[in-house]
């Protein structure tokens, strides 16, 4: 191990350049990284290569990711692109387990410095070693990584069926066609403005025949739970938490999981979401929630229509124009009486559970399988940095 600065071990160690807001999209040809990572995409790149991203200024601001390929870094982001001599992916996974967060300034508006960090000190193996323990590591993530990738696609099958059937009425009807192209009979809905097929309902969130709220209050358990808060859920796949006994959990560990329940984040623009099936057995067992997820009991029949009804943009945007609050916006309970939700015969809800049992089935058995690679990485990282445990090549 070579005792040196970070600077020492960088060819390049600075901010990147400022993007106008409108630049910024959702779907895009390059991802826009910013001081809590990827903010969004354009069309345009000014990098291209491997480095870390150290997040610059407010909360963010400390966190590290690893990036490979082309990307925009905005003046939130400082790069770190290491020298021939070192690996930048090594260099990544260095820096994450430096707790940069503790050298924020102590401002109103959270922030680390570049100078401050280039000068901290870094121990570092030789380049083959520090490739062998990069790679190691990256496998782990790029298997998360193509995990993802088939939950999002699965994710958009759901979504696109959900809005040929719910939105747009087009569900087969008892011949296989089209409902509504091929004269399926619509009313008017007045409380939606619409016309909906004749024998649907239209209810609220808090108030319909396919849910129920769950309440707060946790069944008493013996040794530790894990305890998920919103932080340690990032859009569906979860992290380790904290493990906590029934006497010293915080107060506001106090929510139970259960078979066929969907929960999402209260807060206001929190897109984070757990979706617990039969497959989801391993999280029931173990895990209790924050109150600051809202949980929804669902039948076996419903479970697939309200996770993807909860995952849609319209309750999304729905949940944020309802969010209040003077210091942190979000809603409470009463505020789902505001949220419109369509009530489909029971042939047209059991057919969709039919065709979307299997594959809601998939996305939480990669939410698991997830879930176990994350505590591999995790368990690993901090072993291969401090030296702990070393590899060799095979």
């Amino acid at each position: 191990m070579k005792n040196k600065t970070i600077l020492d071990v960088c060819r390049r160690f600075s901010a990147g350049d400022a993007i106008k807001a409108k630049e910024i999209k959702e779907t895009g040809e390059y991802p826009v990284f910013g001081a809590n990572g990827i903010r969004g995409y354009t069309d345009t790149f000014n990098f291209d290569g491997q480095c870390a991203v150290i997040g610059r200024q407010g909360a963010g601001s400390g966190n590290v990711h690893y990036y490979e390929g082309k990307a925009y870094m905005t003046e939130h982001a400082i790069v770190a692109e290491a020298n021939d001599e070192n690996c930048s992916g090594y260099l990544a996974y260095t820096l994450m387990q430096m707790n940069l967060a503790r050298y924020q300034g102590q401002s109103a508006q959270p922030g680390i410095s570049a100078k401050t960090i280039s000068e901290l000190p870094i121990e570092v193996p030789d380049l083959n070693y520090q490739k062998l323990v990069f790679e190691s590591l990256n496998n782990l993530e790029k298997k998360i990584a193509n995990n993802n990738a088939i939950v999002r696609q699965l994710e958009a099958m759901a979504k696109t069926i959900y809005d040929y059937w719910f939105l747009q009425f087009e569900f087969p009807n008892e011949k296989g066609k089209p409902y509504k192209s091929s004269g399926g009979k619509m009313v008017w809905n007045e409380e939606l403005k619409r016309e909906i097929p004749e024998g649907w309902k239209v209810g609220n969130l808090s108030n319909n025949e396919l849910t129920k709220i769950i309440k707060p209050g946790i069944d008493k358990f013996e040794g530790t739970k894990n305890y998920l808060e919103t932080a340690d859920v990032t859009e569906s796949n979860y992290t380790k938490g904290e493990e906590v006994t029934f006497e010293n959990r915080a107060s506001r560990a106090n929510m139970q999981p259960t078979k066929n329940s969907v929960w999402f984040a209260k807060m206001k623009d929190s897109v984070k979401h757990l979706l617990i099936n039969e497959e989801m057995q391993p999280l029931i067992e173990r895990s209790i929630f924050s109150t600051g997820f809202l949980g929804l009991q669902c039948s076996s029949d419903s479970f697939e229509y309200i996770a993807t009804y909860i995952k849609s943009e319209y309750f999304e945007k729905a949940k944020n124009k309802l969010a209040h609050g003077a210091t942190q916006q979000a809603i409470n309970n009463s505020d789902l009486r505001g949220i419109k939700i369509v009530i489909p015969c029971d042939e047209v809800l059991t057919e969709f559970h039919k065709r979307f049992k299997s594959i809601y089935s998939l996305i939480s058995k990669k939410t698991i399988e997830n879930k176990e690679l994350i505590d591999m990485k995790d368990f690993l990282l901090p072993l291969l940095m401090n030296g702990q445990v070393t590899i060799s090549k095979n």
